[in-house]
């Protein structure tokens, strides 16, 4: 008996997306894209540092010292409140709306007398409270001297630092150098375009955005390994298809993305969508200000690492990869004999002597791929 052809599997009914996607029926060619994914992410990364040159980080007083004063005035705006701290003598204020009905006002005093800065405190106090409506022990005070927020920039950069180092060793222990280094690079991506969004937009920078920076990292992380470990089955599992000789390994990190797809969206959306929820509802329908700086710094980097994890850390293995001699020698057999594009379900249906009957038939991007038919034994 003589092998067939493998053959596309008759639908009455094309999928659509979404089906496609849950069926394992997907064949995105991610690295032969990676050009866009490149560039989108050099433009917004040169523009975020451009920002960054420019404007700097809006940073909160526990990183650069100063007093600060919040009031709940529901019925006051952002210029109101400036004009009214300003006659109070407050210099150079800077007011926010957090929320949806809380001021606040930060200003820099260190510079100046003790005397000097309670005189200025109370005109404050009093002039928010006046136009805020409420009484003046309505009106919250912090102060940061410049000593403590010197502190405070330096262990947010030693947890940084220490991070990194941790996640170095991990990596290296975990994967082979060059997955280890397409991992660390986009978690630098992801580190890089939140800093450049926090710059670019203004947004304020808190000891929580510390904390949540470095969350966000974690997570990036943890959904490159899962795709990786993809990775490396595909390449040297038990049945892996690169062993097969009948595609490349830009066309295996093809098969292992479209493979785990439907899991590093629905992974992206469970984290998210609260994230988004703390966001919209927590912190300015119900004022939760304090869960903002968190959930901001959350919200930009979890959709930051759900796109690296995506489209940069895998393309880019698969660039480092495809330079080795045995992989370009791969590439140009492959190249020389047709074969069809394996989706995730025929992957999964075939096993590894039958991914290797695959050589001679003809390439269909999009085509589903199911084994030949057994003929019934005659008794």
């Amino acid at each position: 008996m003589t092998d067939t052809p493998v053959t596309e599997t008759p639908s009455g009914n094309t999928p659509g997306r979404f089906a496609r996607l849950y069926q394992g029926l997907t064949t995105i060619d991610f690295v032969g894209r990676k050009k866009i994914w490149f560039t989108a992410s050099i433009v917004v990364i040169v523009i975020g540092l451009g920002s960054l040159g420019v404007r700097g980080f809006n940073l909160g007083i526990d990183f650069k010292g100063g007093s600060s004063w919040e009031v709940l005035a529901p019925h006051s705006s952002i210029s109101a409140m400036t004009s009214a701290v300003t006659k109070a003598g407050l210099s150079n204020p800077t007011v926010q709306k957090l929320g949806s009905q809380t001021y606040q006002v930060t200003a820099d005093l260190n510079g100046d007398s003790t005397a000097t800065q309670n005189n200025i405190t109370n005109a404050v106090v009093t002039a928010m409270a006046q136009a805020a409506g409420k009484s003046a022990n309505q009106v919250s005070t912090a102060s940061v001297g410049p000593t403590w927020g010197g502190q405070v920039t330096n262990r947010a950069l030693e947890a940084l630092i220490i991070f990194f180092l941790a996640v170095v060793l991990y990596i290296s222990i975990r994967f082979e150098p060059k997955m280890a280094l397409a991992a660390f690079i986009a978690m630098i991506h992801d580190l890089l375009v939140t800093v450049g969004v926090y710059s670019l937009f203004g947004f304020q920078i808190t000891p929580d955005t510390v904390i949540a920076i470095l969350t966000i990292l974690g997570y990036s992380l943890y959904d490159t390994v899962v795709v990786f470990d993809r990775v490396r089955d595909n390449a040297s599992g038990t049945n892996a298809i690169l062993k097969g000789g009948t595609v490349t390994y830009s066309e295996m990190v093809n098969l292992s993305m479209n493979q785990t797809l439907a899991r590093s969206i629905n992974t992206s959306l469970v984290a998210i969508l609260p994230v988004l929820a703390v966001l919209l509802v927590g912190a300015d329908l119900l004022g939760a200000t304090t869960l903002q700086n968190y959930g901001l710094a959350l919200f930009v980097g979890l959709m930051s690492g759900a796109y690296s994890s995506i489209f940069i850390a895998s393309p880019l293995l698969a660039v480092f990869k495809e330079r080795e001699p045995r992989y370009q020698e791969l590439a140009a057999r492959v190249g020389r004999t047709a074969h069809a594009t394996l989706t995730p379900r025929a992957a999964a249906l075939l096993g590894s002597d039958s991914t290797q009957r695959l050589a001679g038939t003809a390439r269909r991007p999009t085509a589903a791929v199911t084994p030949r038919a057994r003929k019934p034994k005659r008794r």
